[in-house]
């Protein structure tokens, strides 16, 4: 397994960096973020560079360039804070639909994803459920014409009040099973939440909402767990992404602020400090990059056990490290930093969201225990 860049790799780094510092400003992200939007036409322009396929064959629209060079586009997005709907609608829905979709639904929906053309979302948190996918209320009943009926509420639903198709969880008899529901359908609402960084939630109210037979996905709960382990991979290179962009800020801030005729930068305690970030984002790096690696790797040859440890490893160390960033970056930057008028406090606004998202550090960490058998 190499953890290093190829020429295609860095091409790839080099043109999402253009894109999203020529594209999209934090003074863009500011004027987004009190509504929890987005913008269209930067998501379209994100699909015409193919951004939303790489992890898709190319006959489903995609260019099978893997998660590797994925990784590398979320790097960027995080950099910039991007709100564009990449997890909801790439890492979550997308894959849902491509590892436990039919025939059918895979050939008529990743096409339009990867087209920029359709948002998706995945359904699966309720009330109290702490991190765990298993404890689902929600129930599906099986409908005289063959399908099901749904009824149910979802909470904290990522992309939840743009996504046009949701991916829900339900219980049928003893089971978790996954459906298909159109936002439009009979029995649908949804609400949306709103959350600290201004990314777009929301929650889904199922009033007996009927869907055909053909909505069900293959996989139930292995399917579910299996997906939003992959989403919890790209998250932590989207986290990693911000984090090394609140510290690239902060160093700057060191090297620009004078105080008592010298820079800041020059004063040996803030150096120290500055130093053991470094070192810690490298080795939140380190459990990025390998763990995207293994997703490239041939699936039958590493197992979703060996993914979910390294997906809990990746979140685990990759939430202290942006929050230690951002609670550090706004230290260094003295009383600006306490403002909201300063840019640096969007990054640890980022970073308390994206820790509570998929679990956060502690329960990462006693989830990679229960997986070695402690």
């Amino acid at each position: 397994m190499k953890l290093v860049l190829t020429e295609e790799h860095e091409m790839i780094r080099t043109a999402a960096r253009d894109f999203v510092g020529s594209r999209s400003s934090l003074k863009r992200i500011r004027g987004l973020r009190d509504d929890g939007g987005f913008s269209p036409e930067l998501w379209r322009e994100m699909a015409n560079l193919g951004w939303l396929g790489l992890t898709l064959p190319e006959e489903l629209g995609g260019s099978g360039l893997g998660h590797v060079a994925q990784m590398l586009v979320l790097e960027e997005l995080g950099r910039g804070l991007c709100p564009e709907p990449f997890v909801s609608t790439v890492l979550l829905g997308q894959a849902a639909i491509l590892l436990g979709g039919g025939t059918t639904a895979r050939k008529e929906i990743l096409p339009a994803v990867a087209r920029g053309e359709k948002l998706l979302a995945l359904a699966c948190d309720e009330a109290g459920g702490r991190f765990e996918l298993d404890r689902v209320a929600a129930k599906a009943t099986p409908s005289k014409d063959g399908g099901f009926s749904l009824r149910g509420t979802k909470v904290h639903v990522l992309g939840g009040a743009a996504a046009e198709l949701f991916i829900v969880s339900a219980r049928l008899d003893d089971n978790v099973e996954l459906f298909l529901v159109p936002a439009g359908a009979v029995g649908v609402e949804r609400e949306r939440e709103h959350r600290l960084d201004g990314g777009d939630a929301g929650e889904l109210r199922l009033f007996s909402a009927e869907v055909p037979a053909s909505a069900r996905l293959r996989g139930g709960l292995p399917l579910l767990r299996r997906v939003v382990d992959r989403a919890t991979i790209g998250l932590c290179a989207e986290m990693l992404g911000a984090a090394s962009a609140a510290y690239q800020m902060t160093l700057d801030y060191l090297k620009s602020r004078v105080q008592f005729g010298v820079p800041i930068g020059s004063f040996q305690a803030l150096q120290h400090r500055a130093a053991k970030l470094f070192v810690e984002l490298e080795l939140a790096r380190s459990a990025v990059w390998r763990a995207h690696a293994l997703l490239d790797e041939p699936p039958d040859e590493i197992g979703d056990a060996a993914l979910a440890r390294a997906a809990s490893v990746a979140k685990a160390k990759v939430s202290e490290t942006f929050m230690r960033v951002g609670h550090e970056a706004i230290q260094m930057h003295g009383g600006i930093g306490m403002t909201d008028e300063h840019d640096i406090g969007l990054f640890l606004k980022r970073a308390r969201v994206a820790e509570m998202t998929f679990g956060d550090a502690a329960f990462h960490r006693d989830r990679f225990a229960r997986l070695g058998g402690f």
